[in-house]
């Protein structure tokens, strides 16, 4: 046997959050670069759908133990794991806390070279939104145990959701409405998720993101109105604005919370480190398209 050491490219990435949407695409990301793919994936979760090269370890970032294995030995970790949208019975900011820190806990004791964190846009400058305040804290816990980090910080996805919200977007669009999050005058930035996973995939080998907390968006933010509008031009008829509502429960104030912040017009993304780094800034029409075509409109 050879006692050369194996290249630490040979190594594989630990992805986490593998059988989620974004998960998905970061995945294909990943795999067309030529990495080497360990999915994290949760007891219970369907792992069958992921590529019979995914090399699949079951854990939870809420069992510290299970994590210490899943960690051994690779060369980056990438986590887009959240439990603040509760996709499962159980999940809660729980795990963008506590199981955040102790995914940083483990990278640590295997000394992983790079952690790349799927954080949010301004979450800094809003204390007063659960799930944004978590990112920042993993943000700070990243830094305060000393391990290697790039964290990125995308805007709000433009995307097709699967089950009853995919479909109430859809509806209303045929309805000639779209869900606002903003008046007239204050701006947000938009993204797509596709531009989300390359940018991440991207993040894994690129020198210069390392220890930096990169914006992404697209190439302009857009008002609620402007939205509309620009949905209305793709779609070759008149839109309107329907504001989203929240309701009652811990995550529906956690998204009014979110709205809120959204009028700060505080949610707008300083895109020129990630043109820098990772390439051409996609206009905002690209990403609306992405959305339509997944919605089966276009």
């Amino acid at each position: 046997m050879s006692s050369r050491q194996a290249n630490p490219d040979d190594r594989p990435v630990l992805q986490v959050g593998a059988t989620g949407h974004l998960g998905g695409l970061i995945l294909r990301e990943l795999q067309s670069r030529g990495k080497k793919v360990r999915a994290l994936v949760r007891p219970g979760s369907d792992a069958s759908r992921l590529p019979n090269a995914v090399e699949v370890v079951r854990g939870d970032l809420l069992d510290p133990a299970s994590l210490r294995g899943a960690t051994a030995g690779v060369s980056a970790i990438v986590t887009s794991a959240i439990g603040y949208s509760q996709r499962r019975e159980g999940d809660s900011l729980q795990t963008d806390r506590e199981g955040n820190r102790n995914l940083v806990d483990a990278a640590k004791r295997a000394q992983v070279p790079r952690f790349v964190l799927l954080s949010i846009l301004a979450c800094d400058q809003a204390p007063d939104v659960p799930h944004f305040w978590a990112k920042k804290e993993t943000e700070d816990y990243l830094a305060q145990q000393g391990v290697p980090f790039v964290s990125l910080r995308p805007g709000a996805f433009l995307y097709a959701p699967e089950g009853g919200f995919g479909q109430m977007i859809r509806q209303g669009l045929e309805q000639g409405q779209v869900f606002g999050m903003t008046p007239e005058g204050i701006r947000i930035t938009y993204i797509a998720p596709s531009e989300v996973a390359r940018a991440i995939a991207l993040a894994v080998d690129e020198p210069r993101a390392l220890g930096q907390k990169i914006d992404l968006g697209s190439d302009r933010p857009l008002s609620g109105p402007e939205y509309a509008a620009l949905i209305g031009k793709l779609l070759a008829r008149p839109m309107r604005v329907a504001q989203m509502q929240g309701g009652r429960g811990s995550r529906d104030d956690d998204m009014v919370a979110m709205f809120r912040f959204f009028q700060t017009g505080k949610y707008v993304a300083d895109t020129r480190r990630q043109a820098e780094l990772f390439g051409p800034v996609p206009k905002v029409e690209d990403a609306a398209r992405q959305m339509l075509a997944g919605l089966g409109l276009l």
